[in-house]
């Protein structure tokens, strides 16, 4: 606590800890797929078809979206009762502590969503008038997960769209206007393993989610489908990823057999901890093995 008191209001430091870099991982990781398997499939399509100004651009918006989801998680948890500083179990939130002021951070969430649609609008140079309606469902998801769906249980499903199926397939699409059956299945094996993060991040917030009323699936089947829930998303994605080994991308279903590894360790080690902060230990860990995840994949497609 004396160190949290040291952080000054507004500084840069609050805003770092407002930002929650680890969970950039999950950003990174979708789009990081996605331009693996358009680089790989540049050779049918031609080279000279792929964009990496398109793929950086997609990296960015990821990045700047999921910065924006944090601001409006933290204010809204914070203005609404959720985050209370001493129940919580979870790392401190910005407005809560007070590091942040709630009307900045509704001016960072206002600078965050407009810089998102700056970054995204050249997108519809490569990828069509379409790529504004996908920008504007991905702000309004951005806002209804922290404000409703979250509340209802759906926070899994959002997961498995917004950092799965839409961050890997559109980044796809941007470079050849079309998505293949292998960039499908590999987008929902992705958001399998980000979903991991979220399962997690519940299954140690489950007893004062229930007293609030925030029915997360953690919440609905309890602690023991929680855990079979977090070991399954990972083996899920690796069977998912079967779909690489068929489509002459071997080293793709391979490799990441060694995330596979950690993600197991992990669970056995949420199993132990089972309830506390200790489980912060374990977020840390699940946004690593995300990020092996991604590297794994990445590169089995890259090393043909």
């Amino acid at each position: 606590m004396m160190e949290e008191k040291r952080i000054e209001t507004n500084s840069m430091k609050a805003w770092l800890l407002a930002a929650r870099p680890k969970t950039l991982s999950g950003a990174a990781v979708p789009v990081m797929i996605g331009v693996a398997l358009a680089y790989v499939d540049a050779q049918i399509y031609g080279e000279e078809v792929f964009s990496w100004v398109a793929a950086l651009l997609c990296l960015l918006f990821a990045f700047v979206m999921q910065i924006n989801a944090n601001f409006i998680n933290d204010f809204f948890d914070f203005a609404n009762g959720t985050d209370d500083i001493e129940t919580r179990v979870g790392p401190r939130r910005a407005c809560a502590m007070g590091w942040v002021k709630l009307d900045s951070m509704k001016k960072a969430i206002a600078g965050t969503t407009c810089l998102a649609c700056l970054i995204g609008l050249p997108l519809v140079y490569w990828g069509g008038l379409e790529m504004i309606l996908i920008g504007l469902v991905c702000i309004v998801f951005c806002f209804l997960y922290t404000t409703h769906l979250s509340y209802m249980g759906l926070g899994d499903v959002l997961v498995l769209v917004f950092f799965g199926i839409v961050p890997v397939c559109i980044t796809y699409y941007v470079q050849y206007h079309t998505v293949t059956w292998e960039v499908f299945l590999a987008s929902l094996a992705c958001g399998l393993v980000i979903d991991a993060l979220l399962l997690v991040n519940n299954f140690r917030d489950r007893d004062t989610d229930r007293e609030a009323g925030k029915n997360t699936l953690v919440v609905r089947i309890g602690a023991k489908g929680a855990l079979q829930c977090y070991l399954g998303v990972g083996i899920g994605a690796i069977i998912l990823g079967f779909t690489f080994f068929m489509n002459g991308h071997p080293l793709a279903f391979f490799l990441p057999f060694v995330y596979l590894i950690f993600h197991v360790y992990t669970y056995l080690k949420i199993k132990r901890i089972d309830r506390g902060k200790a489980l912060n230990i374990c977020l840390g860990d699940t946004a690593r093995n995300i990020f092996i995840y991604g590297v794994c994949v990445a590169a089995g497609l890259l090393l043909v």
